[in-house]
């Protein structure tokens, strides 16, 4: 078993509450919330984070994991007013989880400059 927590997530031996799932990306409710709607969405495949995913592959697995996100944000009726999605890298930039993730957030206007 893997010892990242969103590789567990993807294998289906972690419980998330899964908003939509391809077979490229998955997208799930954020434990801590930081705005009323908070989404998750990773790639299926292990990737540190976006500054690791200079290959080919690395490169499909962002735009399936962005391109969900727009799913996501639209589905969920977000459209309408925006949204932010956001990913950090490393620990300076506030990279939690050694695994490529984006941050949907939206359901509130988002403030400038983040933090």
């Amino acid at each position: 078993m893997s010892e990242c927590i969103f590789c567990r997530i993807v294998e289906g031996t972690l419980p998330a509450q899964v908003v939509k799932r391809t077979p490229d990306a998955v997208a799930f409710h954020d434990l801590n919330p930081q705005a009323p709607v908070h989404v998750l969405v990773i790639p299926t495949t292990h990737i540190p984070s976006v500054a690791t995913a200079i290959e080919a592959r690395g490169k499909a697995a962002v735009a399936q994991a962005v391109a969900l996100a727009a799913e996501v944000a639209r589905d969920l009726g977000l459209e309408a007013d925006g949204y932010r999605m956001v990913t950090n890298v490393g620990e300076y930039g506030g990279q939690s989880v050694s695994h490529f993730h984006i941050h949907l957030l939206g359901g509130r206007r988002m403030t400038w400059p983040p933090g």
